[in-house]
């Protein structure tokens, strides 16, 4: 084997679901030997026709215990890995680089009582995997996830979300999750409308949730499109939470989707 092939396993398409003409969920073996903490990615390979591999990183919605690993896409147009990765069927090889990266991780906050949990699109796949691992589950005492999509079509992984408490395993902890739609181009019964900077400024997403985003208790993870985290940051900045570094832990941790 050559030192480029260890750094990456072949692994077997397992399953390819569209949701909509532009997302899709894939889930593929799992070698044995690959370990990852809930919130990190994965740099997954499609090889080409002429030999070459193209690769783009995914975050796992898979917990770490599964057996598969499992990941959310949108179809980029004329992107060249989707493209690829359109013509792949069940049964078909991807690449998977042994190491995983990624620092959206619950050991990025050293306390805070509630967690909250802001997805936008794709972005809620590492915090699927977070809500799977039992780690959140003991170290916060309320766990709030807001998952934004443009249409209701594009909410993904609902099944999951509604059967999560009923989890064995998560019986005892039902009580703590706070599950919190949004959908933003068309107002849907159940789900707040209105960007998520919108719904903090004027206090509906704190209001639905019926507890405080403040610094003294609040740890905030953020993952989706760059405006949305950047916009995001700057309102709980004013709210002095911090971005959680090494050197400084914070209340909040993020990760630019694309």
């Amino acid at each position: 084997m050559t030192a480029t092939a260890e750094k990456f396993t072949q692994q077997t398409l397992l399953d390819v679901t569209p949701l909509t003409p532009s997302l899709f969920t894939l889930r593929t073996t799992r070698d044995p030997g690959f370990r990852f903490r809930a919130g990190q990615f994965a740099r997954l390979g499609v090889t080409k026709a002429d030999g070459s591999t193209v690769w783009r990183a995914y975050s796992m919605v898979s917990s770490p215990h599964d057996e598969f690993l499992e990941f959310f896409s949108i179809v980029v147009p004329g992107g060249e890995f989707t493209s690829e990765l359109s013509r792949l069927e069940v049964g078909d090889t991807l690449l998977v680089e042994r190491q995983a990266y990624g620092f959206l991780t619950l050991d990025r906050f050293v306390d805070g009582r509630d967690l909250w949990l802001l997805a936008t699109g794709t972005g809620i796949a590492p915090f699927l995997s977070i809500l799977q691992d039992f780690e959140v589950w003991e170290k916060f005492e309320r766990i709030v996830l807001v998952y934004s999509a443009r249409h209701a079509c594009e909410m993904a992984y609902q099944e999951l979300i509604a059967g999560l408490c009923s989890r064995e395993y998560l019986a005892d902890y039902a009580h703590k999750f706070i599950y919190i739609p949004v959908v933003t181009r068309e107002q849907v019964p159940g789900a707040l409308n209105g960007r998520i900077t919108a719904l903090i400024e004027n206090g509906e997403l704190e209001h639905a949730a019926g507890i405080e985003l403040s610094s003294e208790h609040s740890r905030a993870m953020l993952c989706g499109n760059p405006q949305m985290i950047d916009d995001t940051r700057k309102l709980l900045k004013a709210r002095d939470m911090q971005l959680s570094l090494s050197r400084r832990p914070g209340q909040v941790a993020v990760e630019n989707y694309w």
